[in-house]
């Protein structure tokens, strides 16, 4: 038996019933819980140093149990290991532990890692390492307990002994000397890539005396800042926005990656460039070995298990053990290299040393080796509200009684709910909040524990730490050489490259844009908001435009023309919809604040946005009509139910309107969940529906029995007639038909009516039309969302079988999209060959009633492995345990189709995989190429914004302005026509200009970003094109703190950049337009003369009005050769800044 921890974390009192008592008395929350099972249950004389040999067999054993268990254990050591049989369980049960008390609890996942370099880049290895790294840290003296969950799959994966780990880790503490260049090198060796953004564990990126690490030991990556060879700084940075969060004394890294990386790689990892092995010279070859910072070649390979990580005095639970035995027999049959494993019962030989103890809900073992705990499930409760209630005070009389909410508003409701039960009146009702999966009922210790998901039939919610923080996405799309852009002044032209270019002895840095014939303008980097990325949205590639020729002006007026005419149209509309009295509803109540609160998920900042907006339309007395437009997975459906919940409790009806019957079923599950703890009657009208119940909900509709309704186009039928419909939500507008939306809105007039569009519209777009549309955007991804990896590949068995098996060793689903219906289960034959072990559902459209829901409720329950459908499942399913998806014949699909496929997976933590197959003997047309490459490049969250403006037909704007407008797009680009259109806006409503500090600064200055401070050419432009649109003074501060943090201190050439743009909006602020020179004079160019002569009276140095345009600052008595230009740009700073 190993030593106890030092201070049990509760003494029990001696005595079983004494000790019991005394638990009860403590108990308050969950936290209290683990004290009253062992005092019930006895569990510390079960381990105590007499029963060390003795096999211990645990029954009443599952689900919110195990993890209860696991807690209880601690009080009696502080090191506890669960194996649990399916790779689901592990998250799950360590989120339970983590609701007993427990805050040190750490999950240990399956790698799908083959030990090459790019396994270091995979989420779960760094996980694994991360565990590794715990326990590495811990002894037996460590006071506060651990508790690692893994699933037996990857307690039996191999991984680095103890002795590599250890030499592969570096301590690095600020003041240290060390060479930088050693670093690299050692990073370079372990397998990290060079890269010029951190966002992957596996990657370093080097600028001037800063080095950003991301081990794949660490949850977040580190920035170390040199001076010389010194180590200044260590900070924690976020990923998302390269932003500096947490400054560190030391940090300890480890390099520990591929098993072997040969001297190319190393070069490739060190310069980020593919390197041809084959080429090198046998000196360079000597050259790339440098020092020896690598593990020695007896040390590579994944020798070791778990077992050698652990402390002494771990207990180990082992749940199920003939399931952990069955899964990981099918495990080690499943994978192509078993010497990564060791078999089950070789890791339980191994765990000799330590105390291992079974759990499952019938126990094994018998007599002395066996403790019931008593346990009984809570499903009883799950009744209806009146039935739960006489349970409470039968079923559980005596109990006491502990509510568990996923928020504080969760619990409170569920608290006034059981209000009136004698557990509530006698004070043994306790409301506590916690991540807990399921309630149980302790019979013996006569405690009962109840979550939603008792209480309402409610799913768990599965939720995760956040690691990656969702970040707005920006709708300007990079500049790459050979782009067609628009210069505002001369129209299209090529973009060719960012170059430095020297005059009078500075260095300036210009875009080069290439027009008709040839001929090429230099545009200097401070002016770049003068060009734009060109979108036109036509197959025809347009013509450049000719310098000095009149057709691009031409063309320019013809579309403000069109612009104000379609400003002034849609004015008109919404002028004449604010004529119109709609419902007013109700300002918000207790329940809907209630409501809002129990969502388990933090809402992102345009959730919150959109929401507020809502909200306002509603309480007003026009009709609503707004638009909520948001990427796959951004959280429409909850701003949707949000509204409708509003309606609801103001006394209205509310009708829900989808493309397809499985999303009807899959809304109509999410309402039902979002809901049950409010008397909300929900039914859905759709083809999974027998005919007896469609006429019975359109019954109960006329009656107004029913609140919310969810279905097809089958809610707008005639015969539907709604008693009191107050809110229509729309979901995907663009797949229904303009007869059904007008049918509805004709036949009810006032209603308020919000539309969800998964076509995401760039932000440009949304700004044009704020004041003419009401449209909110949802541009945050939510947190903890990973990017789905794409990847395009000819039909290969040996790939498949592959990706396939990585799913299943995980314990996830998948999806395989097959349009044509005739051959699916030809199809499935042939899947079912490479992989005979794997479990396979079919669902298409033409299946008859209620087979297709039952195929869909099968998957949901993991009754099979692999959904092969058609695109049936394009909108709206939320699967979180799919995670790779196949689409066959992937050429065939439309950009945004394939963009809404793959957002099907990736909606839980695990890293994603989206297969576009294409048949190996298929030649594929050049636009098919395009879109598969695209659909590849773009697989970051947000993706639908890059997406819409690259598809061919700019989905987005067509939808909203109509095909007329498309002319005028692809004759001045999408974002000058949104800028036009804003303007029009602005005038049709009278009012003034948007006020923008665009000042046209023509200095002798040297100013700019240099190489070798922002090495990468995409980073460059778009912060030139920051610094270009900055309006206030406080940005300016935060650009240099970003640069400083990012970059490292600003050279001189930097820090003029932003000198000029404090010039710049100083000069704005008195109304200047331009400001030139000659060889005497700073030349202003003013458009307000009594602002200028203000200046005048106020100006440090002298400033002469010289006519109604034009003022100068002389530059007599100012010494102005300095070769960067720093006098040009003091003095007339000196001019316009008044202290």
């Amino acid at each position: 038996m190993p030593p106890a921890a030092k201070k049990p974390s509760k003494p029990a009192p001696k005595g079983k019933k004494g000790s019991l008592k005394a638990a009860k008395n403590q108990l308050r929350s969950l936290d209290d819980v683990p004290a009253v099972l062992d005092a019930a249950a006895q569990i510390g004389s079960g381990l105590g140093p007499t029963a060390r040999r003795t096999p211990l067999a645990f029954s009443g054993v599952w689900g919110g149990i195990r993890g209860l268990l696991a807690a209880t254990l601690t009080r009696h050591t502080p090191h506890v290991l669960v194996l649990l049989p399916q790779a689901v369980d592990a998250d799950i049960v360590a989120g339970d532990v983590r609701a007993f008390g427990v805050e040190d609890v750490v999950a240990l996942p399956l790698s799908a890692g083959d030990g090459t370099g790019s396994s270091i880049r995979d989420a779960d290895y760094a996980a694994r390492l991360q565990v590794l790294q715990s326990l590495r840290a811990r002894d037996d003296d460590s006071p506060e307990p651990l508790v690692v969950t893994a699933y037996i799959g990857a307690a039996i994966q191999r991984v680095p002994s103890v002795d590599r780990l250890t030499r592969a880790t570096r301590k690095l503490s600020v003041g240290d000397e060390v060479d930088p260049a050693e670093i690299r090198r050692w990073l370079a060796e372990a397998g990290f890539a060079a890269t010029t953004a951190v966002h992957l564990p596996g990657e370093f990126a080097s600028r001037g005396g800063l080095l950003d690490i991301h081990s794949p030991d660490q949850t977040t990556p580190i920035r170390i800042e040199w001076f010389g060879d010194e180590i200044e700084s260590i900070r924690r940075f976020d990923a998302a926005t390269q932003r500096s969060s947490e400054t560190l004394d030391s940090v300890e890294l480890a390099a520990i990656g591929a098993d072997g990386v040969t001297s190319g790689e190393i070069l490739e990892n060190l310069t980020g460039t593919e390197f041809d092995e084959d080429a090198v010279p046998e000196e360079s070859e000597a050259a790339v070995s440098g020092p020896d910072f690598s593990v020695p070649d007896d040390s590579v390979g994944a020798e070791a298990t778990v077992v050698d990580y652990l402390p002494s005095d771990t207990v180990v639970l082992v749940v199920d053990p003939a399931e952990c035995q069955a899964t990981s027999s099918a495990l080690l049959a499943r994978v192509a290299r078993t010497d990564r494993f060791v078999t089950m019962a070789e890791l339980l030989t191994e765990l000799r040393g330590h105390r291992v103890v079974t759990g499952s809900q019938i126990a094994e073992g018998s007599g002395a080796d066996h403790i019931d705990l008593h346990t009984a499930a809570a499903d009883s409760f799950a009744a209806s509200l009146d039935e739960t209630k006489s349970r409470v005070d039968s079923v559980a009389a005596g109990h006491e009684v502990i509510v568990v909410g996923d928020t504080p508003a969760d619990g409170q409701r569920l608290t006034e709910l059981l209000a009136d039960t004698d557990a509530a009146k006698s004070g043994r009702l306790h409301m506590t909040v916690a991540p807990l999966s399921g309630g149980f009922r302790l019979s013996d210790a006569e405690v009962l524990v109840l979550t939603g998901a008792e209480l309402f039939h409610r799913s768990p919610v599965r939720r995760v730490s956040s690691r990656v923080r969702g970040k707005p996405i920006d709708s300007f799309l990079q500049l790459t050489p050979g782009d067609l852009v628009i210069h505002l002044s001369h129209g299209i032209g090529l973009y060719r490259g960012l170059n430095s270019i020297e005059k009078n002895g500075q260095h300036q840095e210009h875009l080069t844009i290439e027009f008709d014939g040839g001929t090429k303008i230099h545009v200097p980097a401070t002016r770049i908001q003068l060009i734009q990325r060109y979108v036109g949205g036509t197959k025809n590639r347009p013509r450049l435009a000719k310098i000095g020729g009149i057709s691009w002006s031409n063309q320019r007026r013809a579309a403000e023309s069109a612009v104000t005419d379609m400003a002034e149209e849609l004015l008109e509309l919404q002028a004449r919809r604010a004529t119109r009295r709609g419902i007013s509803f109700d300002p918000d109540n207790e329940w809907q604040r209630q409501f809002d609160a129990s969502f388990p998920y933090l809402e992102t900042p345009d959730q919150l946005t959109a929401i507020d907006a809502i909200k306002a339309d509603m309480e007003s007395h026009q009709p609503m009509d707004r638009l909520i437009c948001g990427d796959v997975g951004f959280g429409k459906t909850e701003v949707a139910m949000r509204a409708a919940f509003k309606a609801v409790t103001s006394g209205y009806q509310v009708a829900v309107l989808v493309p397809t019957t499985v999303l009807a079923e899959q809304h109509f599950h999410s309402f039902c969940d979002r809901m049950a703890e409010f008397p909300v009657e929900i039914r859905k009208l759709s083809r999974f529906c027998t005919a007896a119940d469609q006429r019975q909900t359109v019954k109960d509709i006329r009656r107004g029995k029913v609140d919310i309704v969810i279905g097809t186009h089958r809610v707008a039928s005639k015969d539907v007639d709604f008693h009191n419909l107050g809110l229509v939500v729309i979901d995907e507008e663009q797949r229904f038909g303009v007869a059904v939306k007008e049918r509805l809105k004709t036949r009810h007039t006032n209603v308020d009516v919000v539309t969800l569009s998964a076509t995401p519209i760039p932000r440009t777009l949304h700004m044009a039309l704020v004041g003419a549309r009401d449209i909110s955007n949802l541009e945050t991804p939510p947190a903890e969302r990973i990017p789905v990896e794409t990847k395009v590949t000819r039909w290969d068995p040996k790939q498949m079988r592959s990706a396939i098996v990585r799913e299943l060793n995980r314990g996830g689903q998948m999806y395989f999209v097959h349009n044509r219906i005739g051959d699916m289960h030809e199809l499935a034959a042939k899947i079912n060959e490479v992989v005979p072990e794997i479990r396979i559902g079919i669902g298409h459209g033409q299946m008859g009633e209620g087979e297709l829901e039952q195929i869909m409720i099968d998957f949901i329950d993991h009754r099979f492995d692999m959904l092969l459908a058609t695109t049936i499942i394009e909108s709206g399913l939320d699967i979180p345990n799919a995670n790779t998806m196949f689409i066959d014949e992937g050429n065939r699909y439309g950009l945004s189709d394939l963009h809404q496929l793959r957002g099907r997976v990736g909606r839980y933590k695990h890293q994603a995989y989206c297969y576009l197959l294409v048949s190996p003997t298929r030649h594929l047309t050049p636009e098919a190429s395009k879109r598969l490459r695209a659909i590849e490049e773009y697989s970051q969250m947000g993706a639908g914004f890059a997406i819409s403006m690259r598809d061919l037909e700019i989905r987005g704007a067509g939808n909203l302005l109509g095909s007329q407008q498309s002319g005028h797009i692809a004759a001045v680009g999408y974002e000058l026509y949104c800028q036009l259109l804003e303007d029009a806006v602005r005038q049709a409503k009278k009012l003034p200009p948007k006020l923008s500090a665009d000042v046209d600064i023509d200095l002798p200055i040297e100013a700019y970003l240099p190489d070798e401070y922002v090495p990468d050419l995409r980073h460059k432009i778009d912060l030139y094109r920051r610094m270009t649109r900055i309006n206030h003074a406080q940005e300016i501060t935060q650009l240099r703190e970003e640069l400083m943090d990012r970059f490292g201190p600003l050279p001189d050439a930097a820090m003029r950049m932003t000198q000029l743009c404090e010039l710049r909006l100083d000069a704005a602020a008195w109304g200047i337009q331009s400001i030139a020179h000659n060889d005497r004079f700073i030349v202003l160019q003013y458009a307000n003369k009594r602002r200028l002569e203000e200046l005048v009276r106020k100006a440090s140095v002298p400033v002469r009005i010289v006519d109604s345009r034009k003022a100068y600052v002389p530059t007599k008595g100012f010494d102005m050769s300095h070769p960067t230009g720093e006098a040009w740009l003091q003095l007339a700073r000196a001019a316009l800044w008044i202290g």
